[in-house]
């Protein structure tokens, strides 16, 4: 028997149509058989190539398949090219970051948009989202204070006192180690910003009601005035990061 060809587009056109209309069926049918929850909110842990924080978000549903939300979030901020060490002559020494003067953490508060790119199934699975939010950026400095050796007659006469890190003064041989975090916190800066994040969210909860997710992306942040946070570079006007968060909630009505 020989096949002919000109059967071939007509088949092809047919199967299509079949398979089409069955999507559109079934697609049409799994919307109606999931209720239109209209609020959400979710919070979780962050991330990120430069730090780690917290965030917390609520949306409310425009339609099935976009959502616009609200966010906020508390991140640390350390500089890429800080190295922990110590001071090599003293056993119980403790540990500290060279050059560093400040402690950073960013706050961020901003609106933006979620919007399905995959629905998963009725029977569970993993839905795919893009978000994209922007706001307010802001900034916190708290100054660094060090264990220092204070030498008088000799070597092995000292006094270890707590200052606040000075370039000029303080290097290798006379630092002892970190001191107190509560050091310096009635010395905060404050430098305000704004903020960009897109990032896709990938939600693998089996309940529609229960969110658990993954959402991978990038942020920028930008300073009008710069960031401090070593004393031998440049202070930063921006932050790009890459980050990772882990977030449970729910959606409700």
């Amino acid at each position: 028997m020989v096949f002919r060809y000109k059967y071939l587009l007509p088949l092809i056109l047919l199967i299509f149509s079949a398979f089409y209309s069955s999507g559109q069926e079934m697609e049409s049918d799994t919307i109606l058989d999931q209720v239109l929850l209209r609020k959400k909110m979710s919070g979780g842990l962050v991330l990120h190539n430069r730090g780690w924080g917290f965030q917390f978000q609520k949306g409310r549903n425009i339609t099935y398949f976009k959502a616009f939300i609200w966010e906020v979030s508390a991140v640390s901020m350390k500089s890429p090219k800080q190295i922990r060490t110590i001071n090599p002559y003293f056993s119980n020494a403790r540990s500290y970051f060279y050059g560093k003067m400040n402690h950073v953490f960013v706050l961020r508060g901003g609106i933006g948009f979620d919007k399905m790119l995959n629905r998963k199934p009725y029977w569970g699975g993993v839905e795919i989202r893009l978000v994209g939010t922007g706001g307010v950026s802001l900034a916190i400095t708290k100054p660094i204070y060090l264990y220092i050796l204070k030498f008088t007659s000799s070597y092995y006469d000292y006094q270890i006192l707590i200052e606040k890190y000075d370039p000029e003064k303080h290097f290798l041989d006379n630092i002892y180690g970190r001191a107190p975090f509560s050091r310096g916190l009635g010395e905060l800066r404050f430098y305000p910003g704004v903020y960009g994040k897109l990032g896709m969210n990938f939600e693998y909860g089996r309940y529609n009601s229960k969110i658990k997710s993954l959402e991978v992306g990038a942020i920028i942040e930008l300073f009008p005035i710069p960031v401090p946070i070593m004393a031998l570079n440049e202070p930063n006007y921006y932050f790009l990061t890459l980050y990772l968060s882990i977030s449970i909630g729910k959606r409700f009505n």
